[in-house]
């Protein structure tokens, strides 16, 4: 078991992103509003809405989530899901994320507590080595896809800022979600290079990881807003390249947002909790 050192309180994103990884593809391996609303909808450009969908939600302050992301190679699919509550204003996130069944049907028994925050992931419950009770800290502008997939979800407000880099897009029509709420949907392709440029200055070292990192930096979405362009749902579709096997691997991420205005008080962990001892790669 190969085993590399953590110092200072730092992970290195490298190794945990590839033990979360590597635990990932053996899995997929052995499992081979009125009329108002509309106009005003009309007299916007898709471009210029979906450029601004995240500072509308960073005015609605906090709201419920769940995640999905899809892996596929190899013909096989492998589905990672979370939930848990964002804060926009503070881009803070608590996800409670469940990772895949193993080769032998078994399931995790406790799901990684993840909190995002500008710059940094925490993991708890990681596995490999690290205490139940400890948590791994990771640099999210030292990975190379800066974080978008790294913890099994994207962090919701970077999410929203890869839209910055929308290029061309479409208003596809109105639909409804799951509960109702009329929704309006978008599709196109976003740039992240130029989704680093135009980010906020907390977002931009990880999109711009994510920009070199992965095998492509355009991304293709599907974006729902609500009447107030609020983002409903979010779907990403990246392309990184699988380290084991050098081949293209595709990653569809999904982020639903909902009970806008939810309470979202999350807390980072004291520097005494984060984990300063080896991490073991699966």
């Amino acid at each position: 078991m190969a085993e590399r050192q953590r110092q200072h309180g730092r992970a290195d994103g490298t190794v945990v992103v590839a033990a979360l990884m590597a635990g990932l593809w053996t899995t997929a391996t052995a499992c081979s509003g009125g009329a108002a609303a509309e106009s005003a909808q009309a007299a916007t450009t898709p471009l210029e809405t979906l450029h601004h969908a995240a500072d509308i939600l960073r005015e609605a302050g906090s709201s419920r989530t769940r995640t999905s992301m899809e892996m596929a190679t190899g013909g096989t699919r492998v589905t990672i899901s979370g939930t848990g509550v964002y804060d926009f204003t503070r881009q803070r996130g608590r996800l409670k994320v469940r990772l895949p069944q193993d080769p032998a049907g078994r399931t995790a028994d406790h799901p990684i507590t993840e909190l995002l925050s500008p710059g940094a992931l925490f993991m708890k419950n990681r596995g490999a080595g690290v205490p139940s009770d400890k948590w791994v800290r990771i640099d999210t502008a030292t990975i190379s896809d800066g974080n978008l997939v790294t913890g099994g979800a994207t962090d919701p407000y970077t999410a929203a800022e890869v839209l910055r880099g929308a290029e061309q897009a479409t208003y596809v029509g109105a639909t409804s979600g799951d509960d109702g709420t009329r929704l309006h949907h978008y599709r196109g392709t976003a740039d992240l290079t130029k989704a680093a440029q135009a980010a906020s200055p907390t977002t931009r070292p990880s999109l711009t990881a994510a920009a070199k990192g992965f095998a492509s930096a355009q991304v293709p979405f599907d974006a729902y807003l609500d009447d107030k362009g609020r983002i409903r749902k979010l779907r990403h579709r990246f392309s990184f390249v699988n380290g084991r096997e050098q081949s293209p691997v595709s990653v569809a991420s999904t982020t639903l947002l909902y009970d806008f205005g939810t309470p979202a008080n999350v807390r980072l962990p004291p520097k005494k909790d984060i984990y300063a001892g080896r991490i073991a790669e699966d």
